[in-house]
């Protein structure tokens, strides 16, 4: 089985350095792919107060890399110095590494790798993207605003952030559950359902990746919560 491994960031910059911010996530990937080991990444923006809305945010941000093997990932964390700004400059922060155990789809032509089973029990992560198709978009930002709702709500839910590598056109949802169980009842619920079957049948994206992951060696919190 493949030793790949992947890592997700969250954070709240402090409001005195948001500027600095901006230009990090502008401009960081002309050093991030010489970082060794490096598979793929995405340097993310996120709507406002970390959400989905359609309204940027200018100070939350987020960062998924892949790396071909754990060494290479702890090595970046070690020495990556926009992990180390973050932690300098943050008002929340949050990272957690993820071994993948389903996935369907795509994120930008690159497919992560089933990296262990399926946990028993336990908290899991979901990481679902998808490209919206530009005469689809305002249909899709129509639903959105329920699904998000129900989201919230859902007592399952210990952390979830709306993140995107472009306002609008391309966006993510990264959230972690109490266990598999807590996802599906949420999965099954009707705003998010509707969604879901909405997309799927009116064919909004382009392409699209729903992935789950086991997490592990998880730091920092986000919005007063944490991965224990």
């Amino acid at each position: 089985m493949s030793s790949q491994v992947a890592l997700m960031v969250l954070v709240d910059i402090q409001s005195s350095a948001k500027i600095s911010g901006i230009l990090r996530l502008m401009f960081a990937r002309l050093w991030l792919w010489s970082t060794p080991g490096l598979e793929f990444y995405k340097h993310m923006g996120s709507g406002k107060n970390g959400g989905f809305s359609i309204h940027p945010s200018g100070t939350h941000q987020a960062l998924f890399c892949v790396f071909q093997d754990g060494p290479s990932l702890d090595a970046f964390c070690q020495s990556s110095k926009l992990i180390r700004w973050y932690k300098e400059h943050a008002k929340d922060f949050f990272s957690v590494k993820l071994k993948a155990y389903s996935l369907k789809g795509q994120w930008s032509g690159f497919v992560p790798q089933i990296t262990t089973q399926a946990p028993q029990s336990g908290p899991i992560v979901s990481i679902t993207r998808a490209s919206i198709k530009p005469l689809y978009c305002l249909p899709f930002w129509r639903k959105q605003p329920a699904a998000e709702v129900s989201l919230q709500q859902s007592s399952g839910c210990i952390i979830a952030a709306g993140v995107g590598e472009a306002p609008f056109f391309r966006q993510a949802t990264f959230t972690i559950w109490e266990s598999q169980s807590a996802m599906d009842q949420y999965a099954r619920q009707g705003a998010h359902q509707r969604a879901i079957s909405a997309s799927l049948s009116g064919h909004y994206f382009s392409e699209s990746m729903f992935s789950r992951y086991l997490p592990f060696d998880a730091q920092g919190s986000w919005k007063g919560r944490t991965l224990g």
